[in-house]
């Protein structure tokens, strides 16, 4: 049971939640989801490891096609049975065969399991009047997995319509964070973590397709720049799988990397009218492949810009900001030829976004091990019209911590504290406590600074 990872990572919350399912008293339906490569079926693996279990991988195919398969798969593990089985056929099958092995409850995990949804209505059906009328001396908790979130999230209650009253709970599996990348890839250095985490994201499904023995330059040449690699095609796949009109999506994920954020920036460079693009960026939202990004509710309002767009799937942003723009180059170029040219001049202010995630992350931590000075209660940021704040937590009573994150500038200086403290100013938001994260040196006035005012703090990277 795999989906592209092969390694096992801690995921104890999660391992805890399917538990608490399996020891509940009689039969449960759960729906578990998260999106392809995030590691759903690893952690199912894990959860089912030593407990009776059965798997069954659904095809894309026609209602009759897949009662045929699962049927031929039973057979194959010496079940003999009807050539087109009835849903309720397959599940007597399964459970005469877990009482003859094992008397302890079952678990059965059918994955991906919206394409037996969506190509009839008796599966649902049929499950849970399986599970509802004839379970009763036998229990079983059947698990319903997809990698199909927007569907999952958005689609699923209605399409199912009175089923839903019979499943039992929903567990969606997140991406990883920034200190299990870290984990993963020891031979990193902190910085190169970054890099890595602003093009893989936390999805360790990818992660395995990068060695840390070699530099960010060498594993992106050698991983994503070559035709013959997973990774090389995966940014387009993962839209590919989930949408239709992929002419349209690649053109608004394609103005979006290239830093048409507004609405009516989209419209201008796409041409398409702004209730099309509207209807698309909600399409894009609900498979978490886009995200609209307002700034923290502030007094300075007017000071603020309106929502932006922008994408939030980190390699699907990787490819449409250097592959998808430089198709004709990546032919034409080797390697590391397409990586001095496209990708090397602008690198550094790709990763710069992505270094604010590990600083928002960082401040979470911290918060949960209380070691903040305030407890936060909400965490954003405020995007201005001149000038932004990458992180803004308050607490309950409104005192605040703002953060400034510098992965660019060689030397992080007094100048940028102060302009800092202006756009804040503009903002009309306190500045209880000041956090300044730095991938490079402070200068010595800033340090100056911090030694002298106790609200003032400055985070090297190597320090987080």
């Amino acid at each position: 049971m795999t989906d592209g990872e092969d390694m096992v990572l801690e995921r104890t919350s999660e391992i805890h939640h399917l538990n608490t399912y399996y020891d509940r008293k009689g039969s449960q339906i759960l729906i578990v989801y998260g999106e392809k490569n995030v590691g759903t079926n690893s952690l199912l693996w894990q959860f089912v490891r030593e407990k009776p279990g059965y798997y069954y991988r659904a095809r894309s195919a026609s209602d009759r096609e897949q009662r045929y398969q699962w049927g031929r798969e039973l057979e194959t593990e010496k079940e003999e049975g009807k050539r087109y089985p009835s849903y309720k056929d397959i599940f007597d099958t399964l459970l005469r065969k877990s009482l003859k092995d094992h008397p302890a409850k079952m678990v059965c995990v059918i994955d991906e399991f919206q394409y037996i949804v969506k190509s009839g209505d008796s599966f649902m059906k049929e499950l849970t009047e399986f599970i509802c009328s004839e379970m009763t001396d036998r229990e079983i908790l059947v698990v319903l997995a997809s990698s199909s979130i927007g569907w999952v999230e958005n689609s699923m209650i209605s399409r199912i319509g009175e089923a839903a009253s019979a499943l039992s709970g929903f567990l969606k599996i997140r991406a990883f964070g920034f200190e299990d990348l870290m984990e993963f890839y020891p031979g990193f250095s902190m910085k190169q973590c970054v890099e890595a985490y602003a093009i893989l994201g936390g999805i360790p499904g990818l992660w395995k397709h990068f060695d840390d023995k070699y530099s960010i330059k060498e594993n992106i040449c050698r991983f994503i720049l070559c035709k013959n690699t997973f990774l090389y095609g995966e940014g387009a796949r993962i839209v590919e799988e989930e949408l239709r009109e992929t002419g349209v999506y690649n053109t608004i994920l394609a103005a979006l990397a290239a830093g048409c954020r507004k609405l009516n920036d989209l419209y201008h460079h796409t041409g398409f009218s702004r209730a099309k693009i509207s209807v698309y960026l909600k399409n894009l939202m609900e498979l978490e492949l886009v995200e609209k990004v307002f700034s923290f509710d502030t007094d300075g309002k007017a000071n603020a810009q309106k929502g932006i767009y922008r994408i939030s799937n980190h390699f699907v942003h990787f490819y449409f900001t250097y592959l998808y723009p430089n198709l004709s180059c990546l032919e034409k170029m080797s390697a590391g030829d397409f990586y001095h040219k496209c990708i090397e001049p602008s690198f550094g202010g790709y990763v710069a976004d992505y270094f604010k995630l590990v600083c928002r992350q960082y401040i979470e931590k911290m918060n949960r091990r209380g070691k903040l000075p305030v407890k936060i209660e909400r965490m954003g940021e405020w995007v201005g019209k001149l000038g932004n704040i990458d992180l803004v937590a308050q607490d309950k009573a409104g005192k605040t911590i703002l953060g400034l994150c510098n992965w660019n500038r060689p030397l992080m200086g007094y100048e940028n504290y102060e302009q800092f403290l202006l756009c804040a100013e503009k903002a009309k938001l306190r500045t209880d406590y000041i956090y300044l994260f730095s991938v490079h040196r402070f200068d010595e006035k800033l340090k100056l600074e911090a030694k002298i005012k106790p609200n003032l703090r400055l985070i090297s990277v190597d320090g987080m």
